[in-house]
């Protein structure tokens, strides 16, 4: 490892107390598990619950006393840029939004390298991704850390941490992620190991003897959940600087700096027990995340509280279902609760809808079923459809008699045929899938590295907000054919990479299928 260079942070004490708090936000996920809805809208302006991502976090880092927040955009840098400069965020007094575009970086390592030649960082600060869900106050967080670091200037991260016990038959925790493994000292919180790759097979782990001679207690757990929000002090920035090996901010550095015995560099964890805090890494999570924010775990940030300049205006009956003005329901329509109906929307006669999201302008027709799924902007459903757990993307035409099974990803304005059954767990798209997997235009990093594309699917922030889109997939019958997805129908569906299958269940908005949990339990020796 190569030696650290010398901070560029004063140390004067009256320039220290002048500083700002300030954070980072990478407005890229570097990952590819939001596609093939990634590779025409940028996964921070995804809408949750009906808000864009990006919205909830910057909407915490302001309520935290946050004054001025870097965001590094990669992905659709243009749509994101031009959605700050048309939101509320442009025009905070007191919360100063500064973008940073980059057209090569190809993970978190190389954002935060280009971070630290910008110099602009000037004391310590928060590091989160802007698919981050939080109602936590950070002020007891940022005085341990700077109390420590009074202490011992190699203290340079603090973790937060959540009590998250994952399923004794899957390993993995209800955002989908696998089972983490962390060793930690009691005392001093100190973080000592991390692992979020465990082999489970055999139901042994295999820990370093020096780190349990080095530490005369240690706690092990494998109940804790990650919810990525980091204090960290100026010295992260020049260690990913000196070491371009680092790209993975867990992977590479945080597991980097556990390992490196030379340099000596500690990171610490602080556990929130009564706050929020999850990051959106997958489908499932992004299901998870969407049911606490309408069972309103994530208070102050819920759909009939403003608490951003681009959250429509939504009512809370007594049966718990959330309502937006200008929504035409048949009488004999059901709505459950924890539901929200967004403005405009119609809904025919005899339709169920339950445990579901419905944006705005969408016309949903009679005898439909929908169940535990999100429905974004300007979708239409014909009569008599089903669906179960899925996510249907702006301007989707679904045609009559039609279903889909659980976990079906529809992406921007694909048209499902009549009568046509879309199978579980498929992803369907107007943009063929990618020859190579790991090349795409949002950057995200893979291991055997990333590639750019340029697409022209989305041209503008308006776009994004209205639900209009520019696909250079045409939705003329005569253009599709005999379609995938069935008679007049128009998309592609993806075929699932090779030992993807169980990646696929297990990201999925559908529940874990029943067959999958049997053959998880425990065999039975009579």
């Amino acid at each position: 490892m190569a030696q650290k260079k010398g901070s560029r942070v004063s140390e004067d004490a009256e320039v220290l107390r002048e500083v700002p708090l300030q954070a980072v936000l990478l407005a890229d996920s570097f990952a590819q598990k939001f596609r093939p809805i990634t590779l025409e809208r940028p996964k921070v302006l995804l809408p949750l619950v009906n808000v864009p991502m990006i919205d909830y976090t910057l909407a915490w880092l302001e309520s935290v006393g946050v004054e001025e927040v870097f965001i590094f955009c990669c992905a659709h840098s243009k749509l994101v840029v031009d959605y700050l400069d048309s939101s509320q965020w442009a025009r905070q007094p007191s919360f100063l939004v500064q973008k940073i575009e980059s057209h090569d970086s190809t993970s978190a390592g190389d954002a935060l390298r280009r971070i630290y030649d910008l110099n602009v960082i000037r004391g310590d600060f928060i590091l989160v991704s802007g698919d981050t869900v939080s109602n936590m106050c950070l002020t007891q967080a940022l005085k341990e850390h700077k109390e420590r670091r009074k202490k011992d200037m190699l203290a340079v991260m603090t973790m937060v941490i959540k009590q998250s016990k994952p399923s004794s038959l899957t390993h993995q925790t209800r955002l989908g992620n696998d089972e983490l493994l962390m060793a930690i000292d009691p005392e001093t919180k100190q973080l000592l190991y991390y692992e979020d790759k465990a082999d489970h097979s055999k139901g042994l782990i295999s820990l370093d003897k020096m780190l349990l001679a080095a530490n005369p207690a240690v706690y092990l757990h494998n109940d804790m959940q990650d919810c990525y929000i980091d204090i960290c002090s100026p010295e992260v920035l020049s260690l990913f600087t000196d070491n371009f090996d680092y790209q993975h901010l867990r992977r590479h550095f945080v597991k980097g700096l556990l390992v490196d015995d030379v340099m000596g560099y500690k990171i610490f964890t602080h556990e929130i027990h009564s706050s929020y805090a999850a990051r959106i890494d997958n489908f499932r999570s992004y299901d998870t995340v969407s049911k606490d924010i309408l069972h309103r775990w994530t208070y102050p940030f819920v759909p009939d509280v403003q608490f951003s300049g681009n959250c429509p205006i939504i009512k809370l009956d007594r049966r718990g279902m959330y309502r937006a003005p200008d929504v035409t329901q048949s009488r004999s329509a059901l709505v459950g609760p924890f539901t929200l109906v967004g403005k405009g929307t119609t809904i025919g006669d005899n339709t169920t809808i339950t445990n579901s999201v419905i944006r705005e302008g969408c016309t949903i027709g009679c005898n439909v079923s929908i169940e535990g799924s999100y429905i974004w902007k300007n979708v239409t459903i014909q009569d008599d459809c089903k669906l179960s757990h899925a996510i249907v993307c702006d301007g989707v035409v679904i045609k009559t008699g039609s279903v889909l099974e659980p976990g079906v990803i529809l992406s921007f304005k694909v048209v499902v045929g009549q009568q046509f059954a879309v199978p579980a767990y498929s992803k369907v798209s107007l943009l063929p899938q990618p020859v190579k997997q790991d090349s795409d235009e949002e950057l995200e990093y893979a291991d055997s590295g990333s590639g750019f594309v340029e697409s022209s699917a989305i041209t503008s922030a308006s776009d994004v907000a209205n639900g209009e889109f520019n696909s250079k997939s045409s939705t003329n019958s005569e253009r599709w054919g005999t379609s995938e997805v069935g008679v007049s129908g128009a998309g592609y569906i993806w075929s699932v990479c090779e030992g993807g299958l169980e990646e696929e269940w297990r990201h999925s908005v559908a529940p874990i299928p029943a067959d999958k949990l049997a053959e998880f339990s425990p065999k039975c020796s009579c």
